[in-house]
This record gives structure tokens, C-alpha cells and sequence, in this order.
């Protein structure tokens, strides 16, 4: 079965951490583009961080920059998205997905949706003490 999982979503209070991870499972995504999106309640979703295949270059927003990491392990088919010092206004539902155009992650933010063809269920992130 062709899918991408996410998972390490939780409870968390402001200034501490998860890792979310994203699981490729029925194809091989080392030749592809990821990205990680979030909604939070009520707002439009988001573009958050994306990796590109290669060289593994990465783009953040500016939300996330200095707090999150994306990195990508291609022999484990899974991408994992690094956050620390998390603030209740990163609380929402983050969604990985994938890619096959290097375009779709450039350091120029913010990152298209309508680029990335095929996604994750989604995992719930809150932040609240």
C-alpha cells in the first residue's frame, strides 16, 4: 500500500520538544522532494519546512527557523522534523508530503501545496501548559 505516515504528535508544554517523524511505506521517496505543512485551528494550512533530495538542502519559514530541523534518512524511507522551544501558536495538525519537483522546496518560502502530489494523514501537535 502506497502511503506516507506521520507520527510522534502529542502534548506538550511551551518550550519543549517532539519529533515528528514521516514513514514512506509502497515506494522509495530518496528521489523526492518532502515537505511538512500545519493547520492550526481555523487558519489555512501552512507551509512549515521542506527538504530537497540530492544534497538534502533545506527551507524553513520564518516561524520555524532557528527552532525546527528537517533532515531525511532515504535508507529508512522517513524524514523527521525536529522541534524545540515549541510555542502554543505551533499548535495544529502537521501533515507531511511529498514531491517530485525539486521546485517545490526552495529557500524562497512560502511552499506550494498544489506542488506536492501525494500526503499524510496528519499528525496533532498542541502546545499548552
Amino acid at each position: 500500500q502506497v502511503q506516507l505516515v506521520e507520527s510522534g504528535g502529542g502534548l506538550v508544554q511551551p518550550g519543549g520538544s517532539l519529533r515528528l517523524s514521516c514513514a514512506a511505506s509502497g515506494f522509495s521517496f530518496g528521489y523526492l522532494t518532502i515537505g511538512w505543512f500545519r493547520q492550526a485551528p481555523g487558519k489555512e494550512r501552512e507551509g512549515v519546512s521542506c527538504i530537497r533530495t540530492g544534497g538534502g538542502a533545506t527551507a524553513y519559514a520564518d516561524s520555524a527557523k532557528g527552532r525546527f530541523t528537517l533532515s531525511r534518512d532515504n535508507a529508512k524511507n522517513t524524514a523527521y522534523l525536529q522541534m524545540n522551544s515549541l510555542k502554543p501558536e505551533d499548535t495544529g495538525v502537521y501533515y507531511c508530503a511529498v514531491s517530485a519537483d525539486s521546485a517545490a522546496c526552495l529557500a524562497t518560502m512560502p511552499m506550494k501545496e498544489e506542488m506536492y502530489r501525494r500526503w499524510g494523514q496528519g499528525t496533532q501537535v498542541t502546545v499548552s501548559s
